[in-house]
């Protein structure tokens, strides 16, 4: 039988091993929370370098990476095609959905390509656009030109080139029939209705005018026994 000295010593022995694991273990739950703590705190400062990133970047930025990702996968799909020697529109069109073809030709019918009049200074506006997109440089008689002016041809106080330059018989004959196009189109548009002497007048302004025009227009049928007992004098 064992003494009670070696009983007590066995359970002592216990004891410390039980609270060195109790230690151990501690120490590794501790381990591990400053290893998640760590771990978040890394990725709060990557969250916060790559936020500071965002904002320093254009406010178009991601339209505009979009855009040039398309871009790119575009040129790639028109090398694959030209390789292969496909028509590149045709398996485009071969590629779209119904459902996308259908919201794309909705979008095009909410589309107004023609604002209308609004102004003489927006009307110039579009015609300026629509005439320098027309435009195509010739750059064959841009160096020929250069060739023949040499210094003269970037002129400076000093430089007399005034009635030296004659344009040439194309650029003419491109001028006129521009002009005649613009003619032409300016006959379709529909002219301003001529002032009638013989109308009555119930206006004190051109502003007065247009508000007693739709006035009748939506309230006549409603006011026209009133005007004529007015103008009979049987109005009571």
């Amino acid at each position: 039988m064992a003494s009670c000295f070696e009983v007590s010593a066995s359970v002592s022995d216990e004891q410390t091993e039980s609270a060195a694991s109790q230690k151990r273990e501690e120490r590794l739950r501790k381990f591990r929370e400053l290893h998640i703590l760590n771990e978040a705190r890394k990725l709060n400062h990557k969250e916060v370098v790559e936020e500071d990133k965002r904002l320093k970047l254009p406010t178009n930025w991601e339209a505009k990476k979009a855009r040039l990702e398309w871009e790119l996968m575009t040129d790639e799909k028109k090398k694959e095609c030209a390789a292969k020697g496909e028509d590149y529109d045709r398996v485009k069109l071969l590629e779209i959905s119904a459902e996308d073809a259908e919201r794309w030709e909705r979008k095009k019918k909410k589309k107004n390509p023609d604002p209308g009049f609004s102004g003489y200074a927006e009307a110039q506006l579009r015609q300026y656009q629509r005439l320098t997109k027309q435009i195509k440089p010739d750059m064959d008689g841009y160096e020929r030109q250069r060739e023949q002016c040499g210094e003269d041809f970037h002129p400076t106080s000093n430089s007399l080139i005034h009635g030296t330059h004659v344009p040439s018989k194309e650029g003419i004959d491109r001028m006129v029939e521009d002009v005649e196009k613009q003619i032409e189109k300016r006959a379709k548009y529909s002219r301003r209705r001529a002032y009638n002497d013989d109308a009555d007048i119930d206006y004190i302004n051109e502003r007065n005018a247009k508000f007693n025009k739709k006035a009748e227009r939506f309230y006549g049928k409603y006011t026209a026994e009133i005007k004529q007992n007015l103008e009979r004098g049987t109005a009571v």
